[in-house]
């Protein structure tokens, strides 16, 4: 006897279970399973009903995880891509710029913890943390050593 497929409630579940997903990335997810269209919406809808979906929850998931060890332009873009609404972004973003400068020296006293000796280190070092999202200001003052805030 063969078991029935999941049904798309329990997809998103079972997708709900590992992490944090915004009604979007669930959409994405999804999509493919979807057998009767609207099914999926009517779904989804019950399930943020129940709060089970929460856009607040996947931000702070986002933050929490990434803040760590990426600049506010980098988290911008995940949860830019994750669908959020670009006013949650936007105040999560402002919250995560008042802390940049002390994250970026973290980072960088991680990986670094010199100043750089010439030209070529010091350009690799602001390249460093230009890919992990930091803004040009942050990083000129982080590996010149400035501690002025």
């Amino acid at each position: 006897m063969a078991l029935d497929p999941p049904s798309l409630k329990g997809r998103a579940l079972r997708l709900l279970s590992g992490r944090e997903h915004s009604r979007p990335e669930l959409e994405r997810k999804l999509r493919r399973f979807q057998e009767e269209p609207g099914s999926l919406a009517l779904a989804l809808d019950e399930l943020a009903a129940k709060g089970f979906i929460s856009e607040q929850r996947v931000v702070d998931s986002v933050v929490n995880r990434r803040a760590a060890k990426l600049g506010a332009a980098r988290i911008k873009q995940e949860l830019q891509a994750k669908g959020i609404d670009p006013q949650v972004v936007s105040d999560a973003v402002a919250d995560l710029r008042i802390t940049e400068l002390d994250r970026a020296r973290l980072v960088w006293q991680k990986k670094f913890d010199h100043p750089p000796e010439d030209a070529a280190e010091r350009a690799k070092q602001m390249r460093f943390l230009a890919s992990r999202g930091f803004g040009g200001d942050t990083i000129h003052r982080v590996v010149s050593g400035g501690e002025d805030d």
